[in-house]
This record gives structure tokens, sequence and C-alpha cells, in this order.
């Protein structure tokens, strides 16, 4: 069930998870039931499965019982709740040029964060070290041992095989193609850990922040374009291989001989991506002193309302708006967002986004159809690996495993 260092790897070897302790933590988590009672309201359990369940949920530490603050007369009402020892998730995005870290406890609560300077092109193994010890010592500063963490996930800028836990021939990242980044982390970490696409977790944690909005698809304009969609059913779209959403390779409506980083000329990731604009406006993207000096120097002319810079944005804002209207067609979304650091840019990328979508489209894929900026900015990415991590940690495999770390045997009774 465990290797040598007490992780349970196996999830054929955990042991099973009753019905009815998984119906109480499901209720208790999502915040449907808080006490005893109401468990077997809702649950339709008997009160002695009920309480033989909460009891061994209790004992393993992943619930606690405690009084609520406030009553009415009598004896003050007992709430449940997930106990602050039940677990923390660490999550982190990688980007080009940084990467944002952040420790989460199990209700998605993020209780810190911080940013890991480190290229991607500095490989694999520099920029998973690096993260792996900010998240370490994030843990340290909240006094979160790192023996609790449930779960790691990662963002990659680039396609990610899911299954396999790797990135898969992404441009602009020397080392990273088939590299096991999932075995990295989860030796790290002695955790269970994930990697995805950071567009299409983006995509996922603007899904959660809006729930029912969906479908939703979400652009990602950074040093590349990617997208991730999130279905109406909440799950996110990878493909068969997963390059679904690498859409800035697709080529440009109006043409151009622009030569891109994977060798074809005209598309959309040459010309509208943030890194297409710095370089069109002769901006360095990172100095040595400020390693996200384009991103701030461009915010600064667009700010001060730099003829040219708003004139590139604006032809950015054209050339993304073609590209959208086309995959408004293919997904028809509910919610399109933008995100990445060109849609933090003010009104011109959206506004001119939206007209050509909505010039291009039809009035059948367009008439229930918002587009908008992110709501969560920079930290969607981290939001969406928060919510893929819960999804994991409180599915079956996920509360055996728990289960297997925290207590030694699991009742029978259902």
């Amino acid at each position: 069930m465990r290797d040598s260092d007490g992780y349970a790897t196996d999830p054929a070897l955990l042991p099973a998870v009753p019905a009815g302790l998984r119906r109480v933590l499901d209720l208790v988590v999502s915040g449907e039931a808080t006490s005893r009672a109401e468990i077997a309201r809702r649950s339709g359990l008997a009160r002695s499965t009920v309480g033989q369940q909460v009891d061994h949920l209790v004992a393993g530490g992943i619930l606690q019982e405690i009084e609520a603050q406030k009553s009415v007369r009598g004896r003050p009402p007992r709430v449940l709740t997930l106990g602050p020892q039940a677990g923390t998730i660490a999550v982190a995005d990688v980007d080009a040029l940084a990467s944002r870290v952040a420790i989460a406890d199990l209700t998605g609560r993020i209780l810190a964060q911080d940013i890991a300077d480190v290229r991607v092109d500095a490989g694999p193994e520099a920029v998973l070290g690096a993260v792996s010890e900010r998240l370490l010592h994030l843990l340290e500063r909240t006094g979160r041992g790192p023996d609790r963490v449930r779960q790691v996930v990662v963002g990659l800028p680039g396609p990610v095989d899911f299954q396999r836990g790797c990135a898969v021939r992404p441009n602009g990242m020397p080392g990273w193609d088939g590299y096991p980044a999932v075995e990295f982390l989860s030796e790290r970490f002695r955790a269970p850990a994930l990697v995805d696409n950071d567009a299409n977790l983006m995509a996922l944690g603007e899904a959660v922040q809006e729930q029912g909005d969906t479908p939703l698809l979400c652009i990602k304009i950074g040093t590349g374009i990617g997208a991730g969609f999130v279905s109406a059913t909440g799950e996110v779209y990878r493909g068969a291989d997963g390059a679904a959403g690498d859409v800035g390779h697709i080529r440009a409506a109006g043409g151009s001989d622009a030569l891109c980083t994977c060798g074809n000329v005209g598309c959309v990731r040459a010309l509208a991506s943030h890194r297409a604009v710095l370089q069109q406006l002769g901006i360095p993207e990172s100095t040595d002193e400020d390693p996200l000096h384009g991103e701030h120097e461009l915010v600064r002319r667009v700010a001060n309302n730099d003829p040219h810079a708003v004139r590139a944005l604006r032809q950015a804002a054209t050339e993304i708006g073609e590209l959208l209207a086309m995959l408004v067609y293919v997904f028809n979304p509910r919610r399109l967002v933008l995100g990445g650091p060109l849609s933090e840019l003010g009104d011109d990328l959206l506004s001119g986004v939206r007209a050509v979508v909505y010039q291009r489209a039809l009035p059948l894929a367009t008439r229930d159809l918002t587009i908008t900026t992110t709501q969560l900015g920079s930290g969607s990415a981290l939001h969406g690996a928060i919510a893929l991590a819960t999804r994991d940690v409180f599915s079956a495999t996920g509360i055996a495993r728990m289960l297997a770390d925290d207590v030694e045997d699991v009742p029978v009774g259902s």
C-alpha cells in the first residue's frame, strides 16, 4: 500500500471507501450539511451510520466538531467543518519569466502565495526545483507540515499530456519535452501530483468563480496564445494528445510573413501575443533589475496613451478577434474570457476583440455570449489548479488515500 517513505502510491491497494462515509464528507465539504442531524436528514442514512462515519473522520483529523459561536437557548449546537490538519494543497503557475506559487487548505482558501523568479527556459529541474523550494517555504511559514500535502498541481505554458504528466514538444521550453514533471513533484512532496496546461487551469479557475456560466472559453495572451475550454458539465477539454487549445499557431486571418517559434510564418502568436507586441515596440521583455520589465513598461505606455503602444494593442485586438470569432463557431461558449498580461491593459484590447467577434460571428453564436476579461486576474490559473486539486482529493481514491494516511482501519459500515 505504501512505498519506503510511507506514501500510499497504488490506488488498487487502497482500502475501499464506504458509500456512507463519502456521502457524509461530501455534504460537509459542500456546506450542504454542518451537523449530524442535517447529514442524516439530507443523506437518508441512519443516525447510527452517520455517527459512526463522523466519529471516524473526526478521529482521523479530517473533520472537526466545534460549538457554534451563536446559538439559541439551551446547549450550543455543534458544527462540523474540515479540520485544520486535514491537509494542504500546493499549486504553481509556471510562466515564461517567473512562476506564481500558492498553498491552500482543502476548502480552496489560499493561505499564502509567492513568486519564484526563474525563467521557464532554465529547464525543468531548475524551474520545478525553485517552485518546490518556494512552496516548502510557504508551508513552513504558515505552520503547515509538508507531510500533510494532499495534492500538488502545476500549470505549464505549453501542450501537456495530462495522463503522462509531462509537457509535449513545447516551444521555447528546452529540456521540457517528455520530462517526468509529475514524478519530480510526487517524489519531492510525497503526494499525488498533476500537471496541466496553464490556459486549461485559467479556464477552470474562471469557471469555478462564475458557477453555472459555462461552456466557457478562456484565452491566455502571454508569451504565446493558448485557449482552455470548460464544458457545460465542468470538464476541461484537453484533446487526444494535450494539444487542444494551442491556438496561437493558427495562421492569422490577414496573413503575414512574421516567423513564429514553431517554424511557420503568419501565426497569430507571432503577431498578437504579449511578446510580439513588446517586440514591435522595441521593449525588452526583462532586465536584470526587473524580470517583468516588458509587462510593466507596456502598462506605463498604454496608461500614458502612447500612440505607438495603443496602435499596437489595437492591431493585436483585431488579430485575436478574428481568431476568437472562429473559435466561437467551433465551441459556442456562453462566456469568453481574455486573460494574460495583454488583457490587463485597459479597454482597447477588450473593445477591439468584441467588435471583431460580434461582426464576424453569426447572431446564433453570439446572442447569449459574454466577452470579458478575467475576474481573477493573474491568479486565475492558481485558482484553477486548486479546483483541480480539490476534485482529486475528494474523489473516491483521494478520500481513501487520506484515510490510509491518517488512520489504520477504515469502518466497513455504510
